[in-house]
């Protein structure tokens, strides 16, 4: 059956229909581009049909494409496959250029038939590209739609026309937003944005009734009229001209030129804004060409799309375990923690009960989502009666028996275990037998803290990050004797508060703290060798890092980390590694400069808390070497410090799935998204010579750089990642 079907009716509208057999939401794969394609020949050569409606048969419009087809493209070209995607990518302009063009004389303009869309819901990616090519577009007064052109955010940009006509439609500023931050929008804002043409009750009536009565001039675009001018001013004009110049800023102001889909795209738009529109489909082709063959595109493709979505979807939930959706939460803590994990719950539509030592405390916990929610009506994000449902889901108590029902608890009391072994074992005399038993922990081994617990095989780790409503990952954690029921209810409840998980085994730090505390101690060590702060952190951002590992120490506080460090010494005893960096973060909490939180740290702040540049104190400490190293140097320190420690935690188990760890580095702390992932970017640059860079590094600056075994066998054999580890395929030998 075709994802395509076309019906004529009495009045002279044919009405193509999208609609996926066995999907929730339509994707464009490369047959149905072949079936949209004939169905629209068909109507165009028939003298019966006066107009053509474009909808879908789901709720939604569309999804996007299917991104195999890309990789298709690729694979049927052979030893060339650029070309194989630079002529795959202009056969879909032309498919949507015939679209837009309708029949008509190329001369006059005239003799074309209308072509409009109609939009149920959601209409990303294709789902936009393709009504942008008809002449309009008309859609459903649906406020839980989403609008919008989002490739950016997986490594590519919009290649099927929609860079250039969002350009051409609303001036290259106006697009900014939607083309080089992926923005997504409901109908009445895209249609304020000038995107969309109509907000309507019944898109479809709406859209039938236009095609009857469009004239010619209504079917042709502005840009294929004379006199067309870009709104803004094209870059010759002196408006457009700095038009032009502020994006390039503003893209590498946010990029700091790490992201090759946003450079490709401002210079598919600033060169496709110089000539006629059919040569800047084209220039568009090349450019969306040249970002598919980065390594770095396939990376972010893989890790922010498919495995991501495979991740979310259950990939790695165990088989066999019915549905464990968890109806009654138990939050253990009402602190900074608890009061998110107790927001995320309530806005998922759970029963919360939030748990703290006197009244006061756990009302001040609720009072974070009455904040949070006031926020929200301010914005026009919530309504007044949304508001008062999360609250009332929410009961703020000091009286444990009030967990008595519950089907799952998240402790996030104080880090330590003695109080979290006391808490156990109240709540468990108190909950159902059957209930799920998980902490919040960040640092302390699962398989330790679940001795307190009499049921171990139903303790498991929920470890959130801060803030819990704003941070995407949850990372899932299996004591030695966690049961597969207890992973299920994490992956469910997880699924439920609409977050992506991972699950990797009970180690020191699990895994997301173990890739992290190397990269702020190697930048911590920078320092006490004389290496500028500014130096450091900009090479991190250089990197595609939000931000470096020095400022990131300063956002989560330096006390933190000394005492992480403590924990870990008393911990490991002797096989402990002496660090310069530990030396520095005790002597800065030594002198009160604990972070941005007591408005003191590695940076100085004002009094509103922003930050005013580092802390002289710390060159007098640490004198800034004369010869500074090179950025590449720093770069490659502060890379393999933290992907060293994700093929150890593979190689020990800790990593069950290669996929949780890319996608898990990428949402946690924001590990250079363009490389796809720490085990992405070892198969971007080979593991033979990560293999030598790491001896190089070792010999240099020390034992921490020492090769992984697993590494070292992976480049003699010349193996990638995803080659030997890759669940989708055969492991090599």
């Amino acid at each position: 059956m075709s994802d395509f079907t076309m019906k004529k009716d009495a009045d002279g509208v044919a009405i193509i229909t999208w609609d996926c057999p066995g999907k929730t939401m339509n994707v464009l794969n490369g047959q149905a581009m072949i079936d949209l394609d004939g169905l629209v020949d068909d109507a165009l050569a028939d003298d019966a049909v006066k107009g053509i409606v474009i909808t879908s048969g789901k709720k939604d419009f569309a999804g996007g494409m299917d991104l195999n087809v890309l990789a298709k493209m690729k694979e049927d070209a052979g030893d060339e496959p650029a070309r194989g995607l630079f002529e795959g990518i202009m056969k879909m302009h032309e498919g949507l250029r015939k679209i837009e063009r309708a029949g008509m004389d190329p001369k006059t303009n005239k003799g074309g038939k209308p072509v409009a869309a109609a939009l149920p819901g959601t209409a990303v990616g294709i789902g936009l590209e393709l009504p942008l090519s008809t002449h309009r577009i008309f859609a459903a007064d649906n406020p839980k739609a989403k609008i919008g052109l989002p490739e950016i955010m997986v490594g590519i940009f919009p290649g099927a026309g929609g860079t250039t006509r969002l350009v051409r439609k609303m001036g290259a500023m106006a697009a900014a937003p939607f083309l080089l931050e992926g923005k997504l929008v409901d109908p009445k804002k895209a249609k304020g944005a000038g995107i969309i043409d109509e907000v309507v009750e019944d898109p479809l009536a709406a859209a039938r009734a236009w095609v009857l009565e469009a004239k010619d001039a209504d079917i042709v675009k502005p840009w294929d009229a004379k006199g067309y001018k870009m709104p803004g001013g094209a870059p010759y004009h002196p408006a457009g001209f700095m038009t032009f110049l502020g994006a390039a800023a503003m893209v590498h102001g946010k990029t700091f030129g790490a992201f090759p889909a946003a450079k490709a795209l401002l210079s598919a738009v600033y060169e496709g804004a110089l000539v006629p529109f059919d040569t800047a489909l084209k220039i568009e082709a090349r450019w969306f060409t040249h970002v598919l063959m980065n390594p770095s595109s396939e990376a972010m493709i893989r890790s922010l799309f498919l495995n991501k979505e495979a991740l979310e979807k259950g990939a790695v939930r165990p088989a066999g375990i019915e549905d464990q959706s968890v109806k009654k939460i138990g939050v253990l803590g009402a602190g900074m923690m608890g009061a998110g994990i107790a927001l995320v719950s309530a806005q998922a539509g759970m029963e919360v009960v939030l748990v703290d030592r006197d009244q006061d405390a756990a009302d001040k916990g609720k009072a974070y989502t009455e904040s949070y929610l006031d926020k929200g009506i301010k914005r026009g994000k919530v309504t007044a009666e949304k508001k008062e449902a999360m609250l009332s889901r929410i009961t703020a108590t000091p009286d444990l028996d009030n967990l008595k029902g519950c089907d799952l608890i998240i402790e996030a009391v104080f880090e330590d275990p003695g109080v979290k072994a006391e808490m156990t074992k109240k709540v468990e005399a108190i909950i159902p037998e059957d209930c799920i038993f998980a902490s919040n922990t960040s640092t302390l081994p699962i398989t330790d803290l679940a001795e307190a617990s009499v049921r171990p095989e139903q303790f498991i780790g929920i470890h959130f990050f801060s803030p819990v409503e704003k941070m995407f990952l949850v990372e899932i954690i299996k004591g030695e004797k966690t049961g597969d029921r207890a992973v299920a209810k994490a992956l469910d409840y997880v699924r439920q508060i609409r977050k992506t998980p991972i699950v990797v085994n009970d180690a020191r730090f699990f895994y997301c703290n173990r890739c992290i505390i190397p990269y702020v101690n190697e930048g911590a060590r920078m320092i006490t060798e004389g290496v500028a702060p500014a130096l450091i952190d900009n090479a991190a951002r250089q990197l595609g890092f939000p931000v470096g590992p020095i400022q990131l120490t300063d956002e989560t506080s330096i006390d933190l980390g000394a005492k992480i460090a403590r924990a870990t010494k008393a911990a490991m005893g002797d096989a402990y590694p002496e660090s310069a960096a530990d030396d520095l973060i005790f002597w800065m909490e030594e002198q009160g400069r604990l972070g941005r939180k007591s408005n003191a740290g590695f940076f100085d702040y004002d009094d509103k808390g922003k930050r005013q540049g580092y802390w002289k104190g710390m060159q007098e400490k640490y004198p800034q070497a004369d010869e500074q190293p090179d950025l590449i140097e720093v770069q490659e320190r502060l890379m393999f410090a933290q992907v060293l420690e994700a093929v150890r935690a593979l190689e020990e188990g800790v990593l069950m799935d290669i996929r949780e760890g890319d996608v898990g580095a990428i949402l946690a702390w924001g590990f250079a998204p363009w490389s796809g992932g720490p085990l992405s970017w070892l198969d971007i640059i080979g593991t033979p010579y990560a293999a030598e860079r790491c001896d190089q590094l070792t010999a240099k600056y020390g034992e921490r750089f020492t090769c992984p075994p697993l590494l070292r066998e992976m480049a003699e054999k010349g193996q990638t990642f995803y080659g030997r580890f890759n669940p989708e395929a055969e492991k090599a030998a």
